[in-house]
């Protein structure tokens, strides 16, 4: 019977932020490194990189020989602890991951130990490399090693590994096409962007950290008429709400109608657009032009003032919204919330760079929705609905 040894980690730059994982497959007779993996995930916790660090690995070692034996040595004492049955698995985001990986083997054909992480600098380095590359597809590399059909090991059984490794992305990354197993139903969270104030229509920008203004008339009627059009579908099961006014204000209009409490959710919040609030696109052009080109530019860029970067609200957006699919899986979530925190969801929910929120219409009291997997995995089902308004 032929051992495997796994050397699996993952890393997140934030924790949430940018995220990666890396495993090696090794022949623990010989020390031949039969595969490598590695994977950019997009905005993820450290320890959801890790399981992936470790499913990546252990799905490859199946693809070479899935009577082996599997030797997993990790720096992350949490998954080594959890996977070995010492330690309880209590956040709820994780025990779908735990049971993935332990279902890749049988039973007992897996062992664990923790290692220093001097000691996995190979995965550790093939992690930071993901990382470093920001997005570019997962590979999984291998030696010349045959599986136990021989030249399988780089045929058939190489492309068995690769859609194993595939089948392993985050929420931020999906795999392309469709699981095969019922993965249960999913946490699906409905997005509402508030109705109009005074200052939609003026294309002002409207954050955070401006003068918080409330519903206009029309953003009043906008919200009853999109309470009438969720209460003829009958699906929400409670309603969550941005603690500022406009969206507290929406917020109440759909939920008296759907006979529903609203609970405030802070990290639902609009993005702080710095010393640009309540300005025009035009005049903060006319008076912080080099800002704004260099927030244009890269998403690290803060407005002018100590402004929120659209890397920082992913980083929110995403703890949010793990903590929230945890909580609610199964059920359906109306999330009344801003622009940039939907269009922030939907963009991590397709893998898509950060670019592609200038290139996202959202209206005012307009519907979107994702649903979020047992795997990781989200798919978005609506985008920019106003079909209620008309």
């Amino acid at each position: 019977m032929r051992e495997f040894i796994v050397e699996a980690d993952g890393g997140s730059r934030g924790n949430p932020g940018p995220a990666g994982y890396g495993a090696v497959v090794t022949d623990a007779a010989t020390g031949e490194t039969l595969a490598e993996t590695s994977e950019y995930l997009g905005i993820a916790t450290n320890n959801v990189a890790e399981y992936r660090g470790l499913l990546a690995g252990l799905r490859a070692a199946h693809a070479l020989d899935p009577a082996a034996t599997v030797h997993v040595r990790m720096d992350s004492k949490l998954v080594v602890e959890q996977m070995s049955g010492r330690w309880k698995i209590k956040h709820p985001a994780m025990k779908p991951l735990a049971a993935q990986a332990a279902a890749v083997f049988g039973a007992g054909q897996v062992t664990y130990e923790w290692i220093p992480r001097e000691l996995n600098r190979r995965a550790d380095r093939l992690a930071n490399e993901a990382m470093d590359t920001g997005g570019s597809a997962s590979s999984l590399r291998r030696g010349v090693a045959e599986g136990p059909g021989g030249a399988e090991g780089l045929g058939g059984g190489a492309a068995k590994a690769d859609a194993d490794v595939r089948a392993a992305r985050n929420v931020a990354t999906p795999s392309v096409g469709w699981g095969g197993a019922d993965l249960g139903a999913p946490a699906t969270f409905v997005l509402l962007r508030h109705g109009e104030t005074l200052l939609t229509p003026q294309k002002r920008f409207s954050g955070r950290g401006g003068t918080d203004p409330s519903l206009s008339d029309v953003g009043r009627e906008q919200a009853e008429r999109v309470a009438a059009a969720l209460a003829r579908r009958g699906t929400i099961e409670t309603v969550l709400a941005s603690p500022l006014a406009r969206t507290r204000e929406t917020a109440g209009i759909v939920a008296a109608r759907l006979g529903l409490d609203v609970t405030i959710e802070d990290g639902l919040i609009e993005t702080d657009f710095g010393a640009w609030e309540g300005l025009t696109f035009a005049e903060v052009q006319e008076r912080y032009p080099d800002d704004l080109n260099a927030w244009l530019a890269s998403p690290d860029a803060e407005p002018t003032g100590g402004g929120e970067s659209f890397v920082a609200t992913a980083t929110r957006i995403a703890a949010t919204r793990d903590k929230l699919v945890a909580a609610y899986t199964g059920h359906t979530v109306l999330l009344v919330t801003h622009v940039t925190p939907i269009k922030t969801l939907v963009r991590l929910a397709l893998g898509a760079p950060p670019e592609s929120l200038f290139r996202m219409e959202l209206s005012a009291a307009s519907l979107s929705a994702v649903a979020y997997y047992a795997d990781g995995n989200a798919s978005v089902r609506l985008l920019n609905d106003t079909s209620h308004l008309r």
